[in-house]
């Protein structure tokens, strides 16, 4: 029997909602014959193995992470595998690691960089893609570079902001670039932080609001009757498999958190999302660059915005919510499908240890000696 690792939670203002995908995924998993470990990331840092646990409910109300139930094993990696803090002997390794953490550095390439220094083979995006497009700054700057069609936007550092004549520049380039305009922290996600400024008093409470939450901001022209699309890609047996493209609606200007989140029946969208088949091909062609740019394995989404006939590539999710299982199959089903072609293809593709050149440099005696070393 297999064994995957699931790590979900982390240091992100999206922390809760990584939850409830790490215990969707880590059940469907089980329930596809794998042993799982369930790997919480709780916000005050470190990691604690959950093996037992079941239920979001179990998230609810923990407490401070020197009382966490005795569930919670405080666990480290270590040359592959999970240790446990108290009991150093109980190792357990994965085959495979996924990443359900959304936002923060579990989905910015911090998670992937420590699975890939441990040796542990990852279901999931690797710390160039992951890192890239957590922030959307970077994220524009490369899409650009790959002749992808992007909105067009300004980047604002609050260092240059707060500092002398800052605001005043901010102001002025705003007011060259028109109003409205929407403003976004660069490396949230689920909207948290977004807004849209019709004027320059409401661009002044858009940054206020923003630069509580990140040090850098996007502010893009806003589209007036656009049209919200996603697409998600995966990789199976070497080919990009592209889901269906949803059409997501929204009740005002944006897609807000409650909207996508909060209540039943709030969500509302199409799938397959009524679009030409032309807009359709570009969706792909757009979503087969990033993956072949990156050879990037594990599923990412991508979001769209139509105006008229334009399409504008918005941003790429690496983590994407429930991992956008719900684009390839609205049946529980067909997600346990997808997370299985997920993990074992992550495990196909296990590091094969290229060779390391030793230059034999230390052993030199060109650098012995004291003297030499400076």
């Amino acid at each position: 029997m297999k064994t995957i690792a699931v790590f979900f939670g982390g240091r992100s203002n999206e922390h809760e909602i990584s939850v409830i995908t790490g215990m969707y995924c880590a059940n469907l998993l089980r329930g596809a014959g794998y042993n799982v470990l369930p790997v919480y990331l709780p916000v005050t840092g470190g990691m604690r193995l959950c093996a037992g646990v079941r239920s979001v409910d179990d998230f609810k109300e923990l407490p401070s992470a020197a009382a966490m139930p005795k569930e919670f094993r405080e666990v480290l990696l270590d040359g592959g595998a999970l240790v446990d803090v108290k009991r150093p002997k109980r190792r357990q390794t994965p085959d495979c690691a996924l990443n359900c953490c959304h936002g923060g550095a579990g989905e910015g390439g911090i998670l992937s960089a420590l699975l890939e220094w441990s040796g542990i083979p990852s279901a999931s995006p690797g710390v160039a893609e992951s890192a890239l497009f957590l922030d959307k700054i970077l994220a524009k700057t490369f899409l650009i570079g790959l002749g992808l069609p992007v909105v067009e936007s300004i980047a604002l550092r609050e260092s240059e902001y707060r500092a002398r004549g800052g605001a005043e520049t901010a102001e002025a380039r705003a007011e060259a670039f028109g109003f409205p305009v929407i403003v976004k922290p660069a490396r949230l996600g689920s909207s948290i932080g977004i807004a849209v400024a019709e004027d320059m008093p409401g661009f002044r409470r858009a940054l206020q609001t923003a630069f509580r939450l990140d040090d850098a901001v996007l502010v893009e022209r806003y589209l007036d009757g656009k049209r919200d699309l996603n697409c998600a890609a995966y990789r199976c047996d070497g080919k990009i498999v592209l889901s269906s493209v949803e059409e997501v609606f929204s009740s005002g200007d944006i897609l807000t958190f409650r909207e996508k989140y909060e209540g039943e029946g709030t969500r509302r969208s199409k799938i397959p999302a009524e679009i030409p088949d032309r807009t359709r091909a570009e969706i792909a062609r757009c979503m087969t660059a990033v993956m072949e740019a990156f050879g990037t394995v594990g599923v990412i989404r991508g979001d769209f915005l139509l105006v008229g006939e334009e399409l504008y590539f918005n941003e790429l999710n690496t983590v994407p919510g429930s991992l956008a299982a719900y684009l390839f199959g609205e049946s529980l089903h067909s997600a346990r499908d997808l997370l299985v072609r997920l993990v074992e293809e992550g495990m196909a593709r296990r590091q094969t240890g290229k060779g390391i050149i030793r230059s034999g440099i230390l052993s030199s005696k060109v650098f012995s000696g004291s003297k030499r070393i400076k």
